[in-house]
């Protein structure tokens, strides 16, 4: 026995003398600028965003950034200039923009222009919206079904924005036509952020966005389920902002539909 004990404990020092140390690199850069532009065609405040990254260790609070210039231009040269609200915040009312137009955001910060194009896409209608109970039974959770019909003969890109009783969902949802073209779609949008319950009011915009936009989305939703909002993934999402920053700017069209949760 006292050989046993004493073969046992050379072995726990042997295996802790090999253990390797792995040191995992989380992203600490931070300070990069951050856009988040948006131009819908409903009709209403228009809303870009303009913010710093944070480290990958501090998710929490993006520090908004003023003092920028910020406007759209469309394809025939219609100016569109927005002004700041809260901090960080650039907003224009009672504008939108046309399926089918090519539209330019410009921002002016500290002597330095960022530029973005976006062509926005024909309006797609989200049909309904269901649900049904949960993976684990019935245990009141519920997980929710989009239904719509893709257009035949054109590329199709999605990106869909749950709202769970006003509160947004951090789940990037998007999906494309590439193998369902004109096709009736039956879509779960799986998400984990937020628990669906019984008596729940959930609410989905379905956004059809072109391609760069869809790429970004795609991109960042395979590497972050926190989202576009500044933390520093593996490697940056591809931009349609030039020069490179973080972000994106989309012109899109939206259809929205609205269930409680029996």
């Amino acid at each position: 026995m006292k050989k046993y004990l004493i073969l046992m404990a050379i072995a726990v020092i042997f295996l802790s003398a090999c253990e390797k140390v792995v040191e995992l690199d989380l992203g600490e850069e931070s300070g990069k600028l951050v856009i988040e532009a948006n131009l819908s065609n409903t009709p209403g405040q228009q809303v870009i965003r303009i913010s710093e990254n944070v480290p990958f260790t501090n998710t929490n609070n993006y520090p908004p950034v003023s003092g920028a210039q910020v406007s759209i231009t469309d394809q025939n040269g219609t100016r569109y200039g927005f002004t700041e609200g809260s901090s960080g915040t650039y907003l224009v009312n009672n504008t939108s923009g046309s399926p089918g137009s090519i539209y330019t955001m410009h921002v002016l910060l500290n002597g330095k222009a960022y530029t973005a194009t976006s062509k926005m896409p024909e309006t797609v209608s989200l049909d309904s919206i269901s649900f049904k109970k949960g993976n684990f039974g019935d245990d009141g959770s519920r997980q929710i079904t989009v239904h719509y019909t893709d257009p035949k003969g054109l590329a199709n890109q999605y990106r869909f924005v749950m709202f769970v009783n006003d509160e947004q969902v951090k789940a990037i949802l998007v999906n494309n036509d590439d193998f369902t073209d004109g096709n009736k779609i039956t879509q779960e949008l799986r998400q984990e952020d937020i628990d669906i319950n019984i008596g729940d009011r959930v609410r989905i915009e379905m956004q059809c966005i072109d391609k760069p936009v869809y790429t970004y989305f795609s991109t960042l939703r395979n590497q972050s389920s926190d989202g576009p909002g500044g933390s520093v993934t593996p490697s940056d999402p591809p931009t349609n902002i030039s020069p490179v920053t973080l972000g994106y700017f989309s012109a899109y069209t939206t259809s929205t539909k609205t269930i409680t949760v029996k």
